[in-house]
């Protein structure tokens, strides 16, 4: 018989906030959190906002001590205190008794940030001579400032699989240990991978899920480069707008999401609370343009396809889609149409919705908050809605929950997940049922 695997932990670092229940609040009330960009100076560039995290007290969650050890990379402080805050969740800081050597980490973590300023500084030494006059890079010059300004400590956290090697050390997690970054699918294949691993007995239990933030000047110059980004300067609370006719591009956002799966013999012999049941995972790959969606979305509808079947799930008994919705012309146009092919005349019906529209997207984070919101969706029997829903699309004709949360028993949902590079993994949840 195969092994089932149970979600039993939940944590997450978000725009709206790092409280579990809080922030599902805040978003079914539709609130957004996203605003000037304040970590660095954005007002020259062409979009000066973000769905940045804020008053992130790390430090009361680990200790001083422990927590000075993370640097000062976003990416393990946001996925050590989404991690503490799932371990708790899962019950997991009262019990001794669970073997170590059977916990396993699998991230969608993505790259540190660049050590930016000194970096700059070094690069400016090596490119002037004494009197501050432009000549060829002198690698002697620049190595010289570079070894006086670089910390080492934030060299090694532009290292992606770095955020889950402190999990392992905050919780002694001696199984497998990995981190996955294909972009924005990263942390729903780590989720899917991750149930892999338990189900193949390589592990009992798994942290899993994801962290990034890319709100520095590099990430959002390349993410403009690439026409991504809104650039609704004048709107900030309304710049996400996905499946909208007026849609102008994701708005770029930072966090991370965690949770804990553990193999359900595992999870009723210490008594822990089942929140949800992981039954389907579905990876593709659209072999077409790395920055564009195949236009007629066959890898979203493989890895939709593919995972209801591993799950055993009829298109039409499906409640929930939470979607990639990145509020992108693309993404949205095909996504819709994906959908359409999978789920046939029950796409008119099936509530679709994407909380982008209240956070922004957390690249390799994303799919990680998201299932989480399809587990309290499963929980409450409500769905969050798609805010800043105004101009309806022909091209994006279903049913996307706009503005308003909706009151709906849902037993069975699904979410999406596409990456730059042409990745789409797709992951079905469901209510736990004895």
């Amino acid at each position: 018989m195969q092994r089932r695997i149970v979600i039993t932990g939940m944590g997450w670092v978000t725009p709206l906030g790092h409280d579990l229940e809080g922030v599902w609040q805040r978003m079914l009330a539709g609130e957004s959190g996203v605003a000037l960009t304040t970590l660095f100076d954005a007002r020259t560039f062409p979009s000066t906002f973000s769905g940045e995290v804020k008053s992130l007290a790390l430090e009361e969650l680990l200790g001083r001590d422990a927590a000075r050890h993370t640097g000062a990379s976003r990416n393990s402080r946001f996925a050590l205190a989404a991690g503490v805050m799932a371990w708790r969740h899962a019950g997991l800081q009262d019990d001794g008794e669970v073997d170590r050597t059977r916990i396993g980490v699998y991230l969608g973590g993505g790259e540190g940030p660049l050590d930016f300023v000194p970096f700059a500084a070094a690069a400016v030494a090596g490119c002037r001579d004494d009197a501050f006059q432009p000549i060829p890079l002198d690698t002697r010059r620049w190595a010289r400032v570079a070894m006086e300004r670089l910390n080492a400590t934030n060299e090694l956290e532009q290292e992606p699989n770095m955020a889950a090697g402190h999990l392992a050390v905050q919780f002694g997690a001696e199984g497998p240990n990995f981190n996955t970054l294909t972009a924005c699918a990263a942390s729903t294949q780590a989720i899917g991978e991750a149930t892999s691993l338990i189900r193949h007995e390589e592990a009992e239990v798994m942290i899993t899920g994801g962290t990034h933030s890319m709100i520095h000047p590099l990430g959002v110059t390349g993410f403009n480069r690439l026409t991504a980004l809104s650039t609704r300067n004048d709107s900030c609370l309304t710049a996400s707008r996905p499946f909208d006719r007026t849609r102008d591009g994701f708005v770029l956002g930072e966090g991370a999401g965690v949770l804990i799966l553990e193999e359900l013999a595992h999870a009723r012999r210490r008594g822990a609370r089942i929140l949800a049941e992981v039954v389907g995972y579905g990876s593709t790959a659209d072999a077409f343009r790395i920055t564009d969606i195949h236009e007629e979305g066959r890898g979203a509808i493989g890895a939709m396809t593919a995972a209801l079947a591993s799950a055993g799930v009829a298109s039409a008994d499906v409640d929930y889609i939470s979607a990639h919705g990145t509020g992108t012309e693309e993404n949205d146009k095909i996504e819709t149409l994906a959908i359409r092919a999978v789920f046939g005349e029950h796409a008119k019906s099936v509530a679709i919705s994407s909380i982008k529209s209240m956070i922004g997207h957390l690249i390799a984070a994303a799919g990680a908050v998201e299932l989480i919101t399809c587990v309290l969706a499963i929980r409450d029997g409500v769905v969050p809605p798609t805010i800043n829903y105004a101009s309806p699309d022909p091209n994006c004709d279903l049913f996307y929950v706009p503005n308003q949360a909706k009151k709906l028993p849902v037993r069975i949902a699904l979410s999406n997940s596409f990456g730059f590079g042409g990745q789409n993994d797709t992951l079905v949840v469901r209510r736990f049922e004895g």
